[in-house]
């Protein structure tokens, strides 16, 4: 007799979910070690050069390409990586889990935005690379270009929220949503950064990267605890 998860592709069996999460954390700490060797050998200059210049009016480097209105509307956009709104953010939905009693959830949020913080911060400090000095810069920067600390950020605190809040939900559509809705966030951010001539493209790719493996461990983490009863277990799916 077949049983309602037998009748499931193979692909979105729940039980395969962990391991199709592993492999993607492995094939992603590869490809942000591929990625930081070529850096560092200067494999990329002339791609990230290509990029960068081409987002910028030829006649004045100083002017993104498009109307003041998009040049306006990417500072906002890479506001939505910057510590300030990450922190506002973190804090309001670790209030709304406790609020809904699922305090431990709630402690997993603070520590798994936090535990991004500090990994970004070490792994700027491991490899110094200059920012790009081809353009000037459209927003205010303070620290080194690799990995993009604003992509790394927000794909490591939106994907992580987007994942964690999604566990807790009883409806498929509404987990949808939130998934679709923390990766485009990511995009975005990472998009304002290259605009902005404050990162080489590299920067952002090893920022997304960085960031989505660590939301991966962190939802890995929450999955387990969950099933150990630590964590307030998910609701029940409904469509």
């Amino acid at each position: 007799m077949k049983t309602p998860g037998s009748k499931r592709p193979l692909l979105l069996r729940p039980e395969l979910a962990p391991l199709l999460a592993i492999v993607l954390v492995a094939g992603g700490v590869w490809l942000f070690l591929e990625l930081a060797g070529e850096v560092r050998e200067g494999e990329t200059r002339q791609i990230d050069e290509a990029i960068l210049m081409s987002m910028r009016n030829p006649a004045d480097l100083s002017d993104p390409l498009g109307p003041r209105w998009l040049e306006e509307m990417e500072r906002d956009f890479t506001a939505l990586g910057g510590i300030g709104v990450l922190s506002v953010l973190t804090l309001a939905v670790s209030a709304f889990l406790a609020l809904d009693r699922k305090g431990r959830a709630a402690i997993l949020v603070l520590i798994a935005v936090g535990g991004a913080l500090l990994l970004s911060a070490l792994l700027k400090n491991g490899y110094q690379r200059p920012r790009p000095d081809l353009v000037p810069h459209g927003s205010y920067v303070y620290t080194t270009s690799f990995p993009s600390g604003h992509s790394m950020m927000s794909a490591a605190t939106y994907l992580t929220l987007g994942a964690l809040l999604a566990r807790v939900q009883a409806r498929r559509r509404l987990k949808v949503l939130l998934l679709v809705f923390a990766t485009l966030l990511t995009l975005i951010v990472g998009f304002s950064r290259v605009y902005l001539g404050v990162h080489w493209p590299t920067d952002v790719l090893a920022g997304w990267t960085a960031g989505a493996i660590w939301a991966l461990i962190c939802w890995l983490i929450t999955r387990r605890l969950q099933h150990q009863g630590h964590v307030e277990p998910e609701g029940p799916a409904k469509d």
